[in-house]
C-alpha cells in the first residue's frame, strides 16, 4: 500500500506546483494589462478633429475638404461627432486627447465650456486649432475663421436695398454661445443703425435647431405682420422661416436672408424667395485649415502667421477670409462657377431655364 500512497503524494505535489506557476503566470499578466497605456506606434501624424454637428449641411463640406488636403499631407484625420451635444463633444475631445492626436482641431459647440478642456489639451502637449468658432480663453495656437461681422454686414446691406417699407427686421440668430453670432450680430446691427431700420427682437434660436425658429414664429405670430425682412443665422433656419412663410401664403412678401449657401438656399434666390445668403468657400478655410494642423503635427511651428486677435484674455494666432454675397445677379459667378453647387441643381425649380 505505501507505494501507491506515495505515487498519490507525488501527483498531487505535481498538481499543487502547477496550480502556483498557473497563479504566477495569471498575476504577471494582470501586472502587464494594468500598465498606462502608452502611445500607439503609428508611421502617419494623426489630427483629432471634434465637429459641433453634421445636421447643419456646410459641416459635412468643411470635414470632407479637410480630410482630404490632410490625406495628401501623409496625415490621418480621426472626426467625431457630437451631434450638438456640449458633454458629448468634450467626452470625444478627451477621447482625442488620450490617444493621443498630434494635433487636435475643433468645431466647438460653445464657446466657454470648452475652455478647460483645451486646457487639458495644451498641457497635453497637444497644439489646438478653433475651426470657424471661437473658444473663449482658451489661448489656442491658431484661431481660423472668415470676417464674422462682415457676415452680418452683408446681410444688413443686402435686406437694406431692398424697399422695406415697414423699416423693420427680425433677427433669428444663433445661439450666443458661438461667438460668431455676436459678432455677426454686431456687423448687422451697424447697418441697421445706417438705414435707421429698426430691429423689432432678436430672437437667439437654441442650438442652431431651425425647430426652435419655427416655434418662435408661430408663438409670436403677429411679429409677422409688422415686420418686411428676417434675418436668419444660418441657412438651416432661413429655410424652416421659409417653408412657414410659405404655408402662410407670405412667401417673397417678408425679405429673407441668411448664410452659409445651402442648396435650398440657393435654389430659393434663384426663385425669388431667398434675398440672399452669405457664401463662405470652405473649401479655402478647409484646405487653409488643414495646411496649418499638418504642419504643426509634424512637429513645424505658425511664426507666419502675423494677424492676432483676443480671445477674452490672449492674443492669439489668426487667420481671417473674406465672405461673399451671394444674389440672382452674381450667382452664376460665385456659387456655381466655384463648383460648390452645380447649375442644373441650383436652377432645379426654375421652368425653362437652360444650362450656360
Amino acid at each position: 500500500m505505501m507505494p501507491i500512497i506515495n505515487g498519490v503524494r507525488k501527483r498531487w505535489g505535481t498538481v499543487i506546483l502547477l496550480l502556483c506557476m498557473s497563479a504566477v503566470l495569471s498575476a504577471c499578466t494582470t501586472k502587464e494589462n494594468n500598465q498606462p497605456a502608452q502611445k500607439e506606434e503609428r508611421k502617419e501624424p494623426l489630427i483629432g478633429m471634434s465637429f459641433d454637428s453634421f445636421l447643419i449641411e456646410r459641416w459635412q463640406t468643411d470635414r470632407d475638404f479637410f480630410v482630404d488636403a490632410a490625406r495628401a499631407e501623409g496625415v490621418n484625420v480621426n472626426v467625431q461627432n457630437a451631434n450638438g451635444d456640449v458633454e458629448t463633444q468634450l467626452s470625444q475631445i478627451r477621447y482625442l486627447i488620450s490617444k493621443p492626436v498630434d494635433v487636435l482641431v475643433v468645431i466647438g459647440i460653445d464657446a466657454d465650456t470648452l475652455t478647460d478642456v483645451v486646457a487639458e489639451a495644451k498641457e497635453a502637449g497637444i497644439p489646438v486649432i478653433a475651426y470657424d468658432r471661437m473658444i473663449r480663453d482658451g489661448n489656442a495656437d491658431l484661431y481660423i475663421s472668415f470676417d464674422n461681422e462682415k457676415v452680418g454686414r452683408l446681410m444688413g446691406e443686402a435686406l437694406a436695398r431692398y424697399s422695406l417699407q415697414k423699416r423693420k427686421v427680425l433677427m433669428l440668430n444663433g445661439p450666443t454661445e458661438d461667438n460668431n453670432v455676436i459678432l455677426i450680430s454686431d456687423g448687422f446691427r451697424q447697418v441697421m443703425d445706417k438705414y435707421n431700420i429698426k430691429v423689432v427682437e432678436e430672437y437667439n434660436v437654441p442650438g442652431w435647431k431651425p425647430e426652435q425658429a419655427v416655434e418662435y414664429l408661430t408663438n409670436h405670430r403677429e411679429i409677422l405682420d409688422e415686420i418686411d425682412g428676417i434675418m436668419c443665422g444660418n441657412d438651416n433656419i432661413a429655410t424652416a422661416v421659409s417653408r412657414t412663410l410659405a404655408e402662410l401664403r407670405m412667401a417673397g412678401k417678408i425679405s429673407v436672408v441668411g448664410q452659409d449657401a445651402d442648396l435650398e438656399a440657393c435654389q430659393r434666390i434663384v426663385q425669388g424667395t431667398q434675398v440672399m445668403t452669405v457664401y463662405k468657400p470652405v473649401e479655402l478655410m478647409a484646405k487653409e485649415a488643414a495646411k496649418y494642423a499638418c504642419r504643426l503635427a509634424k512637429g513645424g511651428n505658425l511664426n507666419d502667421v502675423a494677424l492676432r486677435i483676443n480671445d477674452g484674455s490672449e492674443d492669439i494666432p489668426y487667420v481671417v477670409l473674406d465672405p461673399i454675397a451671394v444674389t440672382k445677379f452674381n450667382i452664376d459667378d460665385t456659387v456655381i462657377s466655384a463648383g460648390f453647387h452645380l447649375e442644373e441643381d441650383v436652377y432645379l425649380y426654375v421652368p425653362g431655364h437652360e444650362k450656360k
